[in-house]
Parts: C-alpha cells; structure tokens; sequence
C-alpha cells in the first residue's frame, strides 16, 4: 500500500518496516509500524518518528503480547494504547464453499479502485482516506472480491497470499447491507479459493464488530495486538 500511494514509501531499517502515507496523515491504522524485537525498534525509533512528523501523520506501532518493555518504551515516547484487536488464524484443509445461491451478485476479480471508497463508508469516520491511501494500490498484489445489490458494490475483502497463507485485509460491508451475512459468504467463497490455490492457512486481525463474524466461519483466536498510537500535536 505504501509503494503504491501518492508520495507513499516503505522506510525499513533493521528489523523496522514503516509505511509511510502523505496521501492519509490522519489515519493511524495506514501509517504503521511493526518491528522484530525492542532493541531494533528503539534504534530506528527517531527516524520513524520523524519521516512522520515531516507528513504531520498520526501513526501506530503494532505490538505482539507480552513484549512489555517496547509498550513502555512507547509509552514514554508519548505513545497511548488505542486498540487491541485480535489475530485469527484457520486451516483450509477441508473448507466448504458455501451454496451457489447463497450470494448471488459477487465477483473475485473485482476493481481495486472501490475498496477504499467502501472501507470508508463502512467505518463512518467521515472522511475518504481510505480512497486516498489505496490509490495506486497494484491489483496484481491481492486478490478482489466484491459484492454487489443492485449493481452497486455493497461489501469487499482481500486476499493476500505469501508462503502458503492468504491474508484477509480491507473488510468492509456498508452499513445499509448489513445483517445479512454478505462478509460471511464472501469470505467463504474466498476462502475456498484460497484453498484450491494451494494456500493451507488463512490469518487475519479482527476488530471486535469482526470477531463473530470470522469465528463462525472457522477461525480462532490466536492473540490480541496492541496498537499504540502517536497522535501529532495539533
């Protein structure tokens, strides 16, 4: 997502992988960190905060469980505990696709270009920088599925495949078409397809609004991840 936005990039250091995107300075959850160890993090720390500060972008680190010395570390730094969602995990041995009926207007090829637009009305945040962010995401990266109500695309999710795993990204189903099970089909259909890929795992991280969702389609809880935000001061 970095590569591909407006001005975006990837600042990596030593086990250090920062996206940053001037294309969408006030969502943290798009200017991310994620680090192999505590030592590696503290060492790049000023640099990231900076190419961050340069874009004036609010911004997260992903922190795994039990490493308490980087949350306080971040603590210190300015940094407050936003969220913990859950990491998911599923095996795809074995997984069904749901009935042909079952979801009646949806596609695997779909447009790259209406997932941002989606994903921002989906959350409500009143803003388009999810459309901002994924301008010039490459299509050829993931794989697009989308749904469809009367020829308007109504929910979507990617599928991200590396070494054997497809990753669910960019979940979205707007809110005049919830309730009726569209992010549960689709998925399944995505996962089935996964599968036949060869891919033996799937992954995902799930807000709490996902966490049923995710679990009736067959997915446990692996563990939460701390997100530690910097918000710049205004």
């Amino acid at each position: 997502m970095a590569g591909g936005s407006t001005n975006g990039r990837a600042l990596e250091r030593d086990g250090v992988l920062a996206a940053v995107m001037p294309a969408a300075p006030e969502r943290a959850v798009v200017n991310s960190v994620v680090y192999r160890d505590v030592d590696g993090l503290s060492a790049a720390y000023d640099e990231v905060a900076a190419a961050y500060r340069d874009i004036g972008a609010h911004w997260t680190v992903w922190v795994p469980p039990g490493d308490e010395a980087a949350a306080k570390f971040l603590e210190g730094q300015g940094h407050v505990l936003d969220a913990e969602p859950m990491a998911m995990a599923t095996e795809l041995a074995g997984v069904e696709r749901p009935p042909e009926d079952a979801l009646t207007d949806w596609t695997k090829n779909g447009d790259i270009a209406e997932v941002g637009p989606l994903n921002d009305r989906a959350y409500g945040w009143g803003t388009d920088s999810f459309t901002r962010a994924m301008e010039g995401f490459p299509a050829e990266a993931t794989q697009v599925y989308m749904a469809r109500r009367d020829g308007e695309p109504v929910g979507c999710l990617l599928m991200t495949d590396h070494g054997g795993n497809t990753d669910v990204e960019l979940v979205a189903v707007v809110p005049e078409a919830r309730g009726r099970g569209i992010t549960q089909k689709l998925l399944g259909h995505a996962l089935a397809d996964a599968a036949e890929r060869g891919n033996r795992t799937s992954t995902l991280v799930a807000t709490r609004m996902g966490y049923p969702v995710y679990e009736r389609v067959g997915f446990r809880p692996l563990q939460p991840i701390s997100m530690w935000e910097y918000r710049q001061p205004s």
